[in-house]
């Protein structure tokens, strides 16, 4: 199975470098599996973290530069985390289940969705049940999303840029919203809309993530007007208003601040213009730097 890392092209950047030599690519993960935090995570929307919480798996790296990235210390940094094994990882998932996680909230986990759907398969041989959360930042290949069939439940993908310009400036992703939207339509195929057990947990279909940025409304305007028009009436959206300047977004003069209630306002009023029947409106908060997690070393 890990043959595939031989000539890396688990997702669009396809760098081809063989990762089982210890070739370095754009994320630079190696064949090595990285956890940066195992948790049961209690900020997720309610329909994922429940009662008792949604039990996450932070991996380490990213195919993403986000200038702005809240976790940006696991994705974009040089700290060596807590390497495991596929078992050991298979182990971690069932961990999670027996301290009564909701669901396995996989986060970041594109670079190792090879190693993830092998453990999956031993999890579940060994008696994993709860609903598997594939939490990612949309930038997937279609590939990578069908030869995950049968073993994601639930998708939740972010569907961050319309315009390739801000995705290229913030993120180092050129052409995100075709490779991102295509991806969506490949999950959605798969496991459709959202389906809730009798507790109101979600338990199987996509849901997606829209951050709104500071001075680009019209992006988020036309991420929604998208949606819209183009994927299921019942699908699920949670618009997130939890910006705030991290990392390398100090440094931008037009995203170096939190959103403005008056931003904020006129993306509430255009979200309920446009009449979805279901999803989030994430409220403007004041704290949001609580909310990023403390890494394990």
């Amino acid at each position: 199975m890990l043959e595939i890392l031989n000539k890396c092209e688990i997702c669009p950047r396809k760098c081809k470098i063989n990762r089982n030599e210890n070739e370095i690519g754009n994320c630079k993960a190696t064949n090595k599996i990285e956890i940066a935090l195992v948790s049961k995570h209690k900020f997720e929307e309610p329909c994922i973290s429940g009662e008792n919480g949604s039990g996450t798996i932070f991996f380490a790296h990213c195919n993403l530069h986000c200038m702005f990235c809240q976790n940006y210390e696991i994705s974009q940094g040089d700290k060596k985390f807590r390497e495991v094994t596929i078992e050991e990882l298979a182990e971690i998932m069932l961990n999670q289940q027996q301290n009564k996680a909701e669901n396995i909230n996989l986060v970041t986990p594109t670079m190792y969705a090879y190693q993830i759907k092998e453990a999956i398969k031993i999890a579940k041989e060994n008696g994993l049940t709860i609903p598997i959360i594939y939490n990612s930042n949309g930038y997937e290949s279609e590939k990578t999303i069908e030869d995950l069939k049968g073993f994601i439940d639930v998708y939740l993908p972010d569907l961050k840029y319309y315009s390739d310009e801000i995705a290229i400036k913030y993120s180092k992703a050129p052409n995100y919203f075709n490779i991102a939207s295509k991806a969506i339509l490949k999950m959605i195929e798969q496991v459709g809309s959202p389906k809730f057990d009798e507790n109101g947990m979600i338990v199987k279909g996509v849901m997606i993530r829209h951050l709104v940025i500071p001075n680009h409304l019209q992006n988020t305007k036309n991420i929604l007007r998208w949606i819209k028009e183009n994927l299921p009436e019942d699908i699920y959206i949670n618009v997130m208003a939890q910006y705030f300047p991290t990392y390398k977004a100090k440094e931008d003069v037009l995203i170096n601040r939190k959103l403005t209630k008056r931003e904020y306002k006129e993306i509430e009023q255009y979200f309920y213009l446009l009449d979805f029947k279901n999803g989030y409106m994430q409220e403007l908060g004041e704290h949001e730097e609580e909310y990023v997690p403390k890494w394990e070393e």
